[in-house]
């Protein structure tokens, strides 16, 4: 009996730990904070919901006093972020990269309903790394720093009054991903993964084919206008798995063969 214990405790242990391992695939991504003592909130909230991965971009801060007093026994997550000077390098590993945005925009990105955000999330961060990007106090991402990532996600907070802070987004974003964990398959037992190309690799897909059609002049390089913007929300919306987006590269660089066979 006593050994039947004892595995018995280990077997718990071992799920335990694979479980957390989980959450710690999720990265909470801070871009140009400004004021100390949101990183340190922003840890907390981090904390009480399971998460200990924080990385800052370009803050315009140090973590100081404040930090610390804020993080209120959370302290080791903010003196363990990460800092980095650009989202690219804060997002290059992970093949799913969420955007927290309150603004709607002109051009409309995927967009995710919280709920499905954290389904999406908790069954993917079981094998990969996933990014939740947080922008500026003030002005939040740039359109530029949005177009970086796969999905949006916006709070449904009361349209009369829908000023949250940071960490309470925070907070609102990692609690909804727990629960949504908490009740996954990927908590629960085994499930079929698909493997999705890094942040990295799609930028690099972005880049060649925006050469190729640059080449085949579909785009004007005096006037390129909104097309890759408009492609890029068609790929992120598709999202295709890495061997399909293999196929894609194959493609373009096969038709960089023939208009270079053309110019002969």
């Amino acid at each position: 009996m006593a050994e039947k214990a004892v595995l018995h405790s280990f077997a718990l242990f071992t799920d335990s730990k694979k479980k957390r391992v989980m959450l710690d695939n999720v990265r909470v991504v801070l871009v140009g904070t400004t004021h100390s003592g949101n990183i340190g909130s922003a840890a907390r909230a981090m904390k009480v919901m399971g998460f200990s991965q924080l990385v800052l971009v370009a803050p315009e801060c140090e973590i100081d006093g404040q930090t610390i007093a804020l993080a209120a026994g959370a302290s080791d997550i903010a003196n363990n972020a990460r800092i980095v000077s650009s989202l690219e390098e804060a997002i290059a590993d992970c093949p799913l990269v969420i955007a927290s945005s309150a603004r709607s925009r002109t051009l409309q990105w995927p967009q995710l309903e919280m709920r499905e955000y954290g389904q999406k999330a908790a069954q993917e961060c079981r094998q990969h790394s996933v990014a939740l990007v947080f922008g500026r106090e003030r002005t939040g991402l740039t359109n530029d720093e949005l177009q970086k990532c796969h999905f949006h996600v916006t709070i449904p907070a009361n349209p009369e009054y829908s000023s949250l802070n940071l960490a309470m987004a925070v907070q609102t974003l990692c609690y909804e991903l727990r629960m949504a964990w908490l009740e996954s398959e990927a908590f629960q037992g085994e499930s079929q993964s698909v493997e999705y190309p890094l942040s990295d690799d799609l930028e690099r897909f972005y880049e060649h084919l925006e050469k190729v059609l640059h080449d085949a002049q579909f785009i004007n390089k005096q006037h390129p206008g909104q097309v890759m913007t408009k492609l890029r929300r068609l790929y992120n919306r598709a999202r295709p798995e890495s061997h399909e987006l293999n196929i894609l590269r194959g493609m373009l660089s096969s038709i960089e063969k023939t208009f270079a066979g053309m110019k002969r």
